[in-house]
């Protein structure tokens, strides 16, 4: 599989049109599309549903995206590291998950002291964040604890939050400061839907994760967690920090009694291979 084809396939992908791809790789349609039977002929798998207006992917196609992603984005990667120029310190470095305050003041004393490095920033779900962590596409990674120890290295950053709860100001509960154990088994829930998060919710409010009333769980929300409440769906168990600082007047955040406060993690594979870039970057840690 030729890696130029896995970049056809990419733009194709993005496109979702053989003549906009043909454009944009300035190659002939004619030579495009015959580059992507080719393909598909070798993999013994439709990769591509062509429609009269546009052009989706099968669940074949989907797969191979997501891992051209990554297969592309190593081998660019690895060419920026290893055309570097040594006499000078430069490099990209990636950093997967929701970047924290310190993490973010890190990358800026560092590029001021570098400024031929560059940072990198990807959001998505935990399992995508991991699989490039793994694959290497992604340097680091910035979680809430706790952290898988057998397969990651972490340190634990200064950033800090606590846990609570969204709701109507409407709601009785709201007129307490804070929530108690016995209120959210209570609640209908909407929750991360992140294993460790869960035991974690679970251990403190002593009890099974099953006798909790979840009515959504989540990976990513994008945009504020508001709509979900206000649809009636549930209410928004979250960390402080995800929330915006000028809350809707009809929703308020009370947060936990006893006190839940998590800390934020920056995590990297074990044994991992890091840049002279990323390498600098992780000293600032230290």
């Amino acid at each position: 599989m030729d890696i130029r084809v896995l970049r056809y396939f990419l733009a194709v992908a993005h496109e979702k049109n053989i003549t906009r791809a043909a454009e944009s790789l300035h190659i002939a349609q004619p030579s495009l599309s015959k580059q992507l039977m080719d393909l598909e002929k070798e993999l013994g798998k439709t990769l591509l549903v062509r429609g009269k207006r546009q052009i989706t992917l099968t669940d074949d196609g989907l797969l191979l995206r997501k891992r051209a992603e990554e297969i592309v984005g190593l081998l660019e990667k690895t060419q920026l590291e290893l055309s570097a120029d040594d006499s000078r310190l430069s490099g990209k470095i990636s950093i997967g998950g929701n970047p924290s305050d310190s993490v973010l003041k890190k990358a800026t004393a560092l590029r001021s002291q570098y400024p031929d490095i560059s940072f990198d920033f990807y959001s998505s779900d935990a399992i995508d964040v991991l699989e490039r962590l793994d694959h290497g596409t992604l340097d680091f990674a910035v979680f809430l604890e706790p952290i898988d120890t057998m397969k990651y290295e972490y340190i634990s950053l200064p950033d800090a939050s606590r846990w609570g709860v969204l709701l109507p100001t409407a709601h009785p509960s709201a007129a307490k400061p804070y929530i108690e154990k016995q209120d959210l088994t209570r609640f209908p829930l909407i929750f991360h839907r992140r294993a460790g998060l869960q035991r974690l919710i679970s251990r403190w409010a002593e009890a099974d994760i099953t006798k909790l009333n979840i009515a959504a769980t989540y990976n990513v929300i994008n945009g504020s967690p508001a709509r979900f409440v206000k649809s009636g769906l549930g209410y928004f168990l979250t960390t402080e920090d995800l929330l915006s600082s000028a809350f809707d007047e009809e929703l308020c955040f009370r947060p936990l009694e006893p006190p839940l406060e998590i800390h934020y993690a920056l995590i990297w594979k074990r044994y991992a291979s890091f840049s002279k870039a990323a390498e600098k970057f992780l000293e600032q840690f230290y």
